[in-house]
């Protein structure tokens, strides 16, 4: 099974809309691909409609049963926070061990694909001692790497950038999605982060309307080939 581990420079980077369009893109081209967010914050059943979790299972055709949700995102919190203070709010904790076994189950699954998407940013806590970054060394995928066009990320996307590679989580490739404020065309920040990172492709995709953009995301699928 191909894999590909989908994480951030940071939060409302645009995750989800290139998670969601990979799936899309892969059911296309009639490849049989599972995307889950294991983990979500931020998420109540009120406002599931407009939850990442709605937006993978609307890619997937999978319906919104709890038994779809669950099989998405199992790992799920009310604050807008930081797992590790979302789970504090209700007297809980992240099950580490649970979340790496969950992935591990979804690996060995009987999809052509896995895609797995982080939360927040690759720095982001999840306990009181293990990160995002920690979760993606220990799933072992290559990694999409999703970053904004905003005044500031080129020294964000580089800091991640040398945050994965320490680690050894190895980037297949870098995606910049356009933020609604770009201090200047997506493309000339394209060139700039390229210069320092020559060896990982990098895409952009440029903001786009509608209740399902991820359809109209340029193709990412020779990230899984």
């Amino acid at each position: 099974m191909k894999r590909l581990f989908v994480t951030g420079s940071g939060t409302g980077v645009g995750k989800t809309l290139v998670t969601a369009a990979l799936t899309h893109q892969l059911r296309r081209a009639g490849r049989t691909v599972r995307a889950i967010k294991p983990v979500v914050s931020g998420y109540t059943p009120a406002t599931h409609r407009g939850s990442d979790t709605a937006l993978l299972l609307d890619s997937l055709d999978a319906g919104h049963s709890a038994e779809a949700i669950d099989r998405v995102s199992p790992f799920r919190f009310a604050a807008p926070l930081s797992p590790d203070m979302a789970a504090a709010r209700e007297s809980r904790r992240l099950d580490y061990g649970a979340l790496l076994r969950f992935c591990r189950d979804c690996a060995d699954g009987p999809e052509e694909a896995l895609l797995i998407e982080g939360v927040g940013g690759v720095m982001v806590p999840l306990t009181e001692d293990k990160t995002v970054l920690d979760w993606m060394a220990a799933a072992g995928a290559p990694c999409l790497l999703v970053v904004g066009s905003y005044l500031g990320t080129i020294s964000h996307t580089l800091t991640a950038v040398e945050a994965l590679r320490s680690r050894g989580v190895v980037p297949a490739g870098l995606v910049i999605s356009e933020s609604e404020e770009s201090p200047v065309p997506p493309a000339e920040t394209q060139a700039a982060i390229r210069r320092f990172v020559a060896d990982i492709p990098i895409v952009v995709v440029p903001r786009v309307p509608g209740d399902r953009p991820w359809r109209d995301v340029p193709d990412l699928t020779f990230l899984l080939a």
